[in-house]
């Protein structure tokens, strides 16, 4: 008999988020770090493991729902490399590379290391313990000035991952957000862990208001408000209700709320009738997408070449840079590469066909697991709402998607979206209880 090692398959998992700890080098433009290395490594242990194991890799759905997009980028790296040959071949098969990184090899290596849903709510434990560290270090930022500068303030809390990748903070303390209310509202969680989460929740409303990303706000409240909704209108009422107190507390009662803060709030609200000038930045960058894609519609421009065709659809109020400085780091123009949405940058980059296999991929990702959160609540139909594992799936999937309307992929903390849409393929695609399969 075989004797089954606690959460060792997962272990993996919990080493690329233990690497997200990792500081980034101040000045560091945001690129590859630690964690990409330790997501290599994650998937070099899923293949030794197949390899011992001899069994199937994947089922057939989660089969084709991850390797749909694969032909999309390859496609697009073809463009680039024949047809347009814009961007240098090192580049474009470095693009090729970090796509099938984030959306094919991790989420298939994460779907596969984990084996039911203790080995689940143990990885969305370590995203809560990375978002709580992470914040932790923002919050300290804030309070002491040594934060990235935000309007000629150092105050703007980035956590571990500096000015470079001022999303990175903000992503991690969203996700473990969204894990935690998943865990705080599923109707498998006890009472005990189910306080915790909680605390942890509105903990973490503090560090993620401080890093003044709107997009991530935007985001973490409608993926809150749809697990709210998911677990039943009761628990819906209860837990908006201690959020509303939570937020009353700490921005009324413990002045967490600031002119600064109060200003990137009310800007939300102004972003078509007077925009600020990264609103303006990114309404460029969008025109420049859909210019660069109409004139190649189904394939489009080819991997990393919207840098080089992004001046050519530009209109003149692109300032093309933005000013970075601060937690460690000196004042740098970093360029704007990127249209900052993900559906517009795969639009541009590899035209109708990759977006289609894309999007396609995620949204059966989204039906898949929804199926599976309604599957789990007719097994036990006494029990109101639904199953921790399923809300965070849920969760992390809409936030995602969502996030991606006003940002993409890029720096050190994009390897979170890899690990995030592992957890999503297990649950949307696992296989039910049987020999040899995976219990959900």
């Amino acid at each position: 008999m075989v004797r089954r090692v606690p959460y060792g398959p997962v272990l993996p998992v919990l080493a690329v988020l233990a690497a997200l700890a990792v500081p980034v080098a101040p000045g560091g433009a945001g690129g590859a770090g630690p964690a990409d290395v330790v997501s290599g490594l994650l998937v070099l242990c899923c293949a030794l493991r197949l390899l011992r194991a001899r069994r199937r890799p994947l089922t057939p759905v989660a089969a084709v729902v991850l390797g749909l997009p694969v032909a999309g980028f390859a496609l697009a790296a073809l463009t680039a490399l024949t047809a347009l040959a814009v961007s240098p071949a090192p580049a474009v098969c470095a693009g090729l590379a970090r796509y099938l990184q984030v959306f094919v090899l991790v989420p298939a290596a994460v779907l596969l290391l984990v084996r039911d849903r203790a080995d689940f709510r143990v990885a969305a434990w370590a995203f809560v313990g990375l978002a709580l560290f992470q914040g932790a270090v923002g919050t300290h930022q804030y309070l002491t000035g040594t934060g990235a500068s935000y309007q000629g303030a150092p105050v703007r809390a980035v956590g571990t991952f500096g000015a470079g990748d001022v999303m990175g903070m903000a992503t991690a303390v969203a996700l473990g957000l969204v894990c935690a209310a998943g865990l705080a509202l599923g109707r498998d969680t006890r009472a005990r862990e189910r306080a915790v989460a909680a605390g942890c929740a509105a903990v973490l409303l503090v560090p993620l208001a401080l890093s003044f990303s709107r997009g991530a706000w935007i985001a973490t409240a409608v993926t809150c408000a749809a697990q709210l909704l998911l677990a039943g209108v009761r628990r819906a009422l209860t837990a908006g209700a201690v959020l509303a107190a939570a937020a009353v507390v700490l921005v009324g009662g413990l002045g967490v709320g600031t002119a600064l803060l109060a200003e990137r709030f009310d800007s939300i609200t102004r972003v078509a009738d007077a925009p600020d000038q990264s609103v303006r930045d990114r309404y460029a960058l969008w025109s420049a997408a859909v210019g660069s894609w109409r004139e190649h519609p189904v394939t489009g421009v080819g991997l990393k070449n919207f840098p080089q065709v992004r001046d050519g659809h530009a209109p003149l109020s692109l300032s093309a840079a933005s000013d970075t400085g601060g937690a460690g780091a000196a004042f740098r123009r970093q360029p704007l590469l990127s249209p900052h949405d993900m559906y517009l940058l795969v639009l541009s980059e590899q035209g109708l066909a990759g977006l289609t296999a894309v999007a396609g991929s995620w949204l059966a990702l989204l039906v898949c697991a929804l199926r599976g959160l309604r599957r789990a609540r007719r097994e036990r139909p006494a029990r109101a709402g639904g199953p921790a594992c399923g809300l965070i799936a849920c969760g992390l999937l809409l936030w995602q998607l969502v996030d991606f309307a006003y940002g993409d992929i890029g720096g050190p903390s994009t390897v979170l979206t890899a690990l995030s849409f592992g957890l999503v393929a297990w649950w949307a695609t696992a296989a039910e209880p049987g020999p040899g399969g995976v219990a959900r």
